[in-house]
């Protein structure tokens, strides 16, 4: 897992319109890159929505924010679409930049063993991790997140 004072491995992955989304063309002082499990599971869900209630801090605030899945573009775009969610979303279908990330591996989904994204979160400033936030709870994320860069 990535830690505070890492360099933010760089990615370039299809948002939900198919078009290239890197690390380097995020606006802002900040980006938030969270890794999320499935589009348009509760939980997800939950965490996506609570980005979306929370955007005009972050987008007053110079703060960009894309959700990483391994689901496909089609996924995103429909997840996006019925959530209204202002931020991209991006796939990252065969898991690499979610691995690079220590947010991909084997893990136990209702008895079974498959392998997928971890809900991990992590804030990057200048290329470089600044905040890391592993398994966190979907409902209070985005805020906590504010909380923890003094924007709220």
């Amino acid at each position: 897992m990535l830690e505070p004072g890492d360099d933010a491995p760089e990615f370039s992955l299809s948002n939900q319109n198919g078009e290239e989304v890197s690390l380097d063309d995020l606006p802002g002082e900040y980006a938030v890159v969270y890794f999320y499990p499935r589009a348009d599971t509760p939980g997800c869900t939950t965490e996506a929505c609570s980005f979306r209630d929370d955007w005009d801090t972050y987008e007053e605030a110079g703060v960009a924010v894309v959700g990483i899945s391994d689901d496909p573009v089609e996924d995103l775009a429909d997840f996006r679409e019925k959530y209204d969610l202002p931020f991209d979303l991006l796939s990252d279908e065969d898991g690499e930049v979610s691995a690079a990330y220590g947010s991909y591996g084997e893990k136990n989904v209702f008895g079974n063993e498959v392998m997928g994204v971890f809900r991990n979160t992590f804030v990057v400033r200048d290329g470089e991790i600044v905040e890391v936030y592993e398994g966190v709870d979907p409902e209070n994320h985005a805020e906590e997140i504010l909380g923890d860069l003094g924007l709220n």
